[in-house]
């Protein structure tokens, strides 16, 4: 593998930095480095961050490859500057065994362009009714650790209990979609104003905070680590930093689409904004992006939920719920917390990489830019501004809420332990 010289690159948004990258690894970081055989990426200007790490990513991948697959799903990865991804296990069959895990994580093998670590399901077939194979997934060559039913709630109090038991034995974490069913039958949209004017089945946000809240006392009675996926409301924050405060081991994430999007958006009618769980009002977003920045909320997660033109180009109530999310993620992060101020961009580095791959337990990735560490890295542009583009997605589908408008920040480089999987903007 040939040596890479990155030159003049703001590491974490600091001083600028010649970063040299030699045989997969970060050989040596400091001024002035020699470029005597190296490959050299002027960069000056743009900020080096570790490689992004999505802890919650859907790709499809058996059964919908109408919506993605693993590769186009990794490419999109790639091209969004992530190096690792949580694979959700809501595919078709379901990622419930041992065998269908190793399939996902070894087409992610093959991919080449993004490292793939599956997520296990909790219950058989996501019934919820029957814990699935939690033992024998972890054990696989998948090495499962993180396990979740996301799209559906594990709502019997008896089944999460004993899940959170099972996955203490091996160091695991279950991650919760908080969604309590009974009260969200025939919910369409965020419970509020809007829905009432709109004539929408409404949400409320108590049928997130309610199963939040039970979970975390699961967790502190069994000791064991629950992960509460996509928070979206004020209230659910609050119970997290309680929990927290009272030394419960749960952490949290937030998508990039409840940092900046509200509900006053459904009033268009428009399915690209369908969503599960629905977008929440601007009192709930500004308290998301607080949480975030002050740690309550441990990531951003993108819930990268590809759909294909005819499941979202439908009316409202048909359409299926989910956004895309992998190549705009880092830009909406910037907009809405590095330009206002909330989070620099070693801040950035700790929710979209230290974070989520500590939490997941993600070998390789979320190192720092350092001598020595896997040379998994991300360089941004971060002065770029222009409208969202979705026709030059590498994502198979194209249901994102951000099309034409404008958003800061590109990626332009993402190497995989030093093989360039993105250079100048374009896949490899």
């Amino acid at each position: 593998m040939s040596k890479t010289l990155i030159r003049g690159a703001k590491v974490l948004g600091g001083e600028p930095q010649d970063v040299l990258i030699d045989g997969g690894v970060v050989e040596a970081v400091g001024r002035d480095l020699s470029a005597e055989g190296a490959e050299v990426v002027e960069a000056g200007g743009k900020v080096l961050l570790p490689g992004l790490v999505d802890l919650h990513t859907h790709l499809r991948e058996p059964g919908r490859e109408d919506s993605e697959t693993v590769l186009t799903g990794t490419r999109a990865a790639a091209s969004g500057g992530y190096t690792n991804v949580f694979a959700m296990a809501n595919t078709f069959p379901v990622a419930d065994t041992a065998g269908v895990v190793e399939q996902v994580w070894r087409l992610g093998q093959e991919s080449g362009y993004c490292d793939v670590q599956p997520i296990g399901a909790v219950t058989v077939g996501l019934d919820g009714a029957k814990l699935a194979e939690l033992g024998a997934m972890h054990e696989s060559a998948a090495g499962v650790t993180v396990f979740s039913d996301d799209g559906k709630c594990v709502h019997d109090a008896v089944i999460m209990r004993r899940a959170l038991e099972y996955v203490k034995a091996f160091g695991g974490v279950v991650a919760q979609h908080a969604q309590e069913p009974r009260l969200t039958e025939g919910a369409q949209m965020n419970e509020g104003v809007v829905s009432a004017e709109l004539g929408l089945g409404g949400w409320p946000a108590v049928a997130e905070e309610s199963i939040i809240a039970r979970d975390v006392l699961l967790a502190e009675h069994v000791g064991s680590r629950v992960h509460i996926c996509h928070l979206s409301t004020a209230g659910s924050v609050e119970i997290v930093r309680w929990a927290k405060s009272r030394g419960i081991d749960v952490t949290a994430e937030v998508t990039p689409h409840h940092l900046l999007l509200t509900d006053e958006l459904v009033r268009s009618y428009n399915p690209v904004y369908k969503v599960n769980p629905p977008l929440r009002t601007e009192r709930d977003v500004m308290a998301l992006r607080e949480a975030l920045a002050d740690g309550t909320i441990d990531i951003v997660a993108t819930d990268h939920a590809p759909h294909p033109h005819e499941d979202k180009d439908c009316e409202w109530a048909a359409a299926a719920m989910g956004m895309v999310g992998l190549e705009t993620a880092l830009s909406v992060v910037q907009a809405t917390m590095v330009d206002t101020g909330l989070l620099d961009w070693a801040g950035v580095a700790d929710r979209m990489s230290f974070k989520p791959a500590k939490i997941g337990q993600a070998t390789g990735h979320g190192r720092p830019v350092s001598a020595g560490e896997p040379a998994n890295l991300t360089l941004v542009d971060t002065e770029y501004r222009g409208p969202v583009d979705p026709a030059g997605f590498a994502s198979r589908s194209r249901n994102t809420p951000y099309e034409g408008r404008e958003l800061p920040g590109r990626v332009t480089h993402t190497w995989l332990r030093g093989k360039a999987t993105l250079v100048d903007g374009k896949l490899t």
